[in-house]
C-alpha cells in the first residue's frame, strides 16, 4: 500500500472559505435549514449554525462505500441505517450528521412516526465519520467526542489521509488502529466487519 505523508492536523483541500463557517443567525435551525436547502450544515450545542465544505467526489465515493456495507449488515441484523443527508436532534442541543449511522430497531420504533419523518430526537448506537481533504482533525476528533458525551455506544473516525481508525466508546480510552483491513466491534455490531481496502486504495 502506498502512504503518502500527511501531517495528522493538515487540511491540503484549498477554498476561498476556512470551513467549517460557524453563525450565529437569528431563525431557528429548522428554518435555516429550509431557506437554504443547498447547504450542509449542522448546529453546535451553543446554537450556532455550522455550514460544513460541500463533499468532494473521491469522499462521496467512499463514504458511498462505508454505507453499503453497513446496509448490507442492517438488512440481515436489523435497524435502520443513515447517511450524512440526515439530521439528528441530540441531548445538549446540537443537530448532527454522521457520514454513516445505525440504530437498533428496537430504539428506532420507540420514535413516533412524526419523529422518524422529520430530524429524528435520538442518539444513534453506532456513528462514523470519514476525514475529508477539507477536514480538520481536531474539529473531527472534538466531533466524535460530543457524540460519546450525548450516549453514543461506538464511534469510529477513519482517516484515509493517514491510514488510521480511531474508536470511540464510553469509558475507553480512544483506540488508534494502524491501517487496518479492517475493523468491528461484536458486542455493539455483530457479525460487521467493516472491509477497509477500498477505502485505502484511493
Amino acid at each position: 500500500m502506498s502512504q503518502s505523508t500527511v501531517h495528522e492536523d493538515q487540511a491540503p483541500y484549498h477554498s476561498a472559505f476556512d470551513f467549517p463557517l460557524t453563525l450565529r443567525v437569528n431563525d431557528s435551525f429548522e428554518e435555516f435549514v429550509r431557506l437554504n436547502p443547498d447547504l450542509v450544515v449542522e448546529q453546535n450545542s451553543n446554537g450556532e449554525i455550522v455550514i460544513m465544505s460541500p463533499t468532494g467526489g473521491e469522499s462521496s465515493d467512499l463514504n458511498s462505500e462505508i454505507n453499503f456495507q453497513l446496509r448490507g449488515w442492517a438488512k440481515q441484523f436489523g435497524g435502520p441505517t443513515f447517511d450524512s443527508s440526515v439530521i439528528f436532534c441530540l441531548p445538549d442541543g446540537s443537530k448532527r450528521s454522521p457520514d454513516a449511522s445505525w440504530i437498533s430497531s428496537e430504539r428506532w420504533m420507540s420514535l413516533s412516526q412524526k419523529d422518524r419523518r422529520k430530524f429524528p430526537p435520538m442518539v444513534p448506537d453506532f456513528v462514523i465519520e470519514l476525514r475529508s481533504h477539507s477536514d480538520r482533525l481536531k474539529q473531527l476528533q472534538a466531533k466524535m467526542q460530543s457524540y460519546l458525551d450525548n450516549g453514543v455506544r461506538l464511534g469510529w473516525l477513519i482517516d484515509p489521509q493517514t491510514f488510521r481508525v480511531h474508536i470511540y466508546q464510553p469509558g475507553r480510552a480512544i483506540e488508534i488502529l494502524e491501517a487496518p483491513e479492517t475493523v468491528s466491534n461484536a458486542q455493539i455490531l455483530p457479525d460487521f466487519l467493516l472491509d477497509l481496502k477500498p477505502i485505502w486504495k484511493q
